[in-house]
């Protein structure tokens, strides 16, 4: 008895030992980024040089042809194409790309797949994108400065009678329960869904940078889902109706009872890019006295320059539905700011400026900028990091 103890523990060493130098040996990684294993090559993706090029690869030994697609990625256009090595492995480098967070995926013979590799991913309305990070930015960047936190909540809204989610940023220090805070309602745009300003949008870390720096107030940041279906062109537009009254009847006060907010005109306000845009103008001109701020990204009155989203809308104008509001000189006495931007090469901007043509006819002091760029996210993030020091001063 005593004999066999000594020898299985020994036998089992032997083997074991064995084993790990084998394994460990198989699966050495190469001076490359991928190498060949038990189970076939092993792929890294993305991979960031310092010199900011992005190299992706995916491994899919029987596929013909494989394209990267990355909207925002300059130069992709219709997508860029990968080339296969000996291992199956395909492989594209791009850049160097300005700093900021790219959305990519996979046309793998005909089927968009996202980066197994990757568990970085942003969402949008009825999919799903890999998602790259290129350092370099300082107001962006994940920097060591006391953090706020981002909460994925669930509500029922009574408006629409099912249930909805939206992203809440509190703060730094939020969670001590002190004290109450303004509010900032952020809305995104066509396509994207809840997740989007926090992931793609770095809109946590741009807050958390602008309040370190004492450029930002602390404020809790309300980033609903501004689509309440699938996405499509009404013939009278964008189809809006149904989340201005989510927002109205169950967004706001879901806010309003479950944060520590301020309620009144002075410590709210609201902005949107593209679609979110068009909704902040639905939400805030009809109900201007509970908002003191309001903020327009590459967007307008969608039809007003007879083109965009939905092409011109039928029956009264959006000016005419809403000349009473426009005209309300008491109202206008409250607002601190009105802000618009637009790149300069994105589809929307004579949509921008017939809406800021129309806004200051009706006495309106709009502060417009016109930047370079066009429909990306690489213009929405620096518009927030611009807008939000400029909220609750």
């Amino acid at each position: 008895m005593h004999t066999r103890k000594a020898i299985v523990p020994a036998v089992a060493i032997a083997i074991l030992t064995a084993w790990v130098v084998t394994s460990t040996a198989a699966e050495r990684p190469a001076e490359t980024p991928r190498f060949r294993g038990p189970m076939g090559p092993r792929v890294v993706s993305p991979e960031v040089a310092a010199d900011r090029k992005a190299t992706f690869r995916i491994l899919a030994e029987t596929a013909e042809t494989v394209k990267l697609s990355a909207g925002d990625i300059p130069g992709v256009g219709q997508g860029a194409e990968m080339q296969k090595d000996p291992n199956g492995v395909w492989e594209v480098t791009l850049g160097p790309l300005e700093a900021g967070a790219y959305r990519y995926n996979f046309n793998v013979d005909g089927v968009s797949v996202i980066d197994p590799r990757n568990p970085s991913t942003s969402e949008s309305n009825m999919n799903t994108w890999s998602l790259v990070y290129v350092p370099g930015s300082d107001f962006m960047d994940t920097r060591d400065v006391p953090h706020g936190a981002v909460a994925e909540v669930t509500y029922y809204s009574k408006s629409l009678q099912r249930f909805r989610r939206m992203h809440v940023y509190t703060p730094p220090g939020y969670e001590r329960g002190e004290g109450k805070f303004p509010v900032f309602y952020l809305l995104h745009g066509a396509f994207d869904c809840d997740d989007s300003w926090t992931s793609v949008g770095r809109a946590g870390f741009i807050l958390d940078n602008l309040i370190a720096a004492g450029k930002a107030r602390p404020m809790v940041v309300v980033m609903p889902a501004g689509h309440t279906g699938p996405f499509t062109f009404g013939r009278r537009g964008l189809p809006m109706d149904e989340f201005t009254q989510d927002f109205n009847g169950d967004i706001m006060p879901y806010v309003e009872k479950n944060y520590r907010v301020h309620t009144d005109r002075q410590h709210r306000a609201i902005a949107g890019l593209s679609m979110g845009g068009a909704q902040t103008l639905n939400i805030a001109i009809p109900r201007l006295d509970k908002f003191a701020y309001f903020g327009v990204f590459s967007s307008g009155v969608f039809g007003i320059a007879g083109g965009g989203p939905g092409g011109a809308p039928q029956g009264p104008s959006w000016e005419e539905q809403n000349k009473g509001n426009l005209d309300n000189a008491e109202w206008k006495k409250g607002l601190k700011l009105v802000w618009f931007a637009t790149g300069k090469d994105d589809f929307l901007i004579q949509t921008s400026r017939a809406t800021v043509d129309m806004l200051k006819k009706h006495g309106f002091d709009v502060v417009f900028k016109e930047t370079p760029g066009a429909h990306t996210w690489i213009n929405w993030r620096d518009y927030l990091n611009e807008f939000a020091p400029q909220l609750f001063q």
